[in-house]
This record gives C-alpha cells, structure tokens and sequence, in this order.
C-alpha cells in the first residue's frame, strides 16, 4: 500500500503505480511484503533495492527464473536488473517522485525489444 494511503487516506493514480511495483517485486521475487522475512524495519522494497545496490540481484530474484548455469544467463540477469529498477521506481517513497504508467510501458517496450 502507498505510504499516503497508509497514513492520510489519500487516494490517486501515484497508489496505483505504487502498488504495480509492489506487484513487479513480488512477482519476481517470489516475496510478499507481508512475508516473514521483512521484519519492522526490512520491506520488500528495501530489501530489493539493497540487493540492486550490491550488485547481488540474483539472491533475491526467485530461483526458478534464472540459474548461473544457463547459456542466457547475463542476458536474463539484465532483463530481471531493469524490471526491479522500474519496480523501485514505482515505488518511491514521495508521490511525485514516482514515474507515471505512460513510462512504465514505454520501459516495458523498451526492455522487451532491448532484450529479446
């Protein structure tokens, strides 16, 4: 749930980006923020973005998506680094930091045709 909504009950189309990032990181990490590995502190927001800033994306990406062992590994890697990039960027923490779905599909389109 967006933090406004959380905490004043503001409603807008800023949640619902929010809340398709959320949906991206579950997705793809296999995670629910409810889960209960993300104590008070650790969200699955944070616990994604350390993970991109240690380069170590593939520790919390679920393991049927992608293994070291595959031919298309860093190919896949780099699929997976900037869907969970969009995903944070959804998912920030201030409303007007966060992109609008127009540019959220242009980065779709523009992943899958980088990266097919």
């Amino acid at each position: 749930m967006a933090p406004e909504y959380g905490r004043e009950g503001k409603v807008s189309r800023k949640c619902d980006v929010y809340s398709y990032g959320t949906l991206l990181m579950e997705t793809f990490t296999r995670k629910r923020p409810t889960g209960e590995i993300f104590d008070g502190e650790t969200c699955l927001r944070t616990w994604t973005g350390e993970s991109l800033l240690h380069n170590s994306i593939i520790e919390v990406v679920d393991r049927d998506l992608v293994s070291r062992e595959e031919m298309d590994f860093s190919s896949r890697e780099e699929c997976l680094l900037c869907i969970l990039n969009l995903a944070m960027d959804c998912t920030a923490d201030l409303p007007e930091k966060r992109i609008d779905m127009k540019n959220v599909v242009s980065r779709l389109v523009k992943i899958r045709v980088t990266l097919s």
